[in-house]
């Protein structure tokens, strides 16, 4: 164990948590991928029952997993369109490769908090489309979950367009 940013052995011990709350989107993370690896990326999650996490999205320019420890999820794949629901149990994975297909929400299921990681590649620029919102969020100078060094990071509209040259 080390308290060194470079040692490429981490303790989640070692980690705070950060806490989001927006509403019933409340949750806890612990982002473990921050020392060692160059394009992986990993967090530790905690989800009190009835609480979900990020709103359905997915990414264009990198992929995800999530590996379920504790509790039960329930995860929703795919657009309003084409959506099915899946109950993850400890031990269950789920690979989520970018694009449509693969957008995805989890929520906590039953009266047990839910503990999973989250496994991403961490390639930049990205762009991670909100589903539900018809909105997109750029962003680029900081890896996803990296919001410290981003130099771009804006959600937009879809439907928003400027010209590309200016008359």
């Amino acid at each position: 164990m080390s308290d060194s940013d470079d040692d490429p052995v981490v303790s989640e011990s070692d980690r705070d948590w950060d806490e989001y709350d927006h509403g019933t989107r409340q949750f806890r993370r612990k982002r473990l991928g921050a020392s060692g690896g160059e394009e992986l990326g990993t967090s530790l999650y905690e989800l009190d029952p009835g609480k979900r996490t990020w709103p359905r999205h997915y990414h264009a320019g990198n992929e995800e997993a999530i590996y379920a420890i504790g509790g039960e999820l329930t995860l929703w794949l795919g657009t309003d369109d084409e959506e099915s629901e899946h109950v993850l149990e400890p031990g269950d994975y789920v690979a989520l490769p970018s694009g449509s297909d693969h957008a995805h929400e989890v929520a906590a299921r039953g009266d047990e908090t839910a503990r999973f990681l989250v496994v991403s590649t961490m390639n930049e620029p990205d762009l991670s489309v909100l589903v539900e919102r018809d909105a997109a969020m750029l962003f680029a100078g900081g890896a996803p979950g990296n919001y410290d060094d981003r130099y771009v990071s804006k959600t937009v509209d879809l439907d928003a367009e400027v010209e590309y040259w200016e008359e």
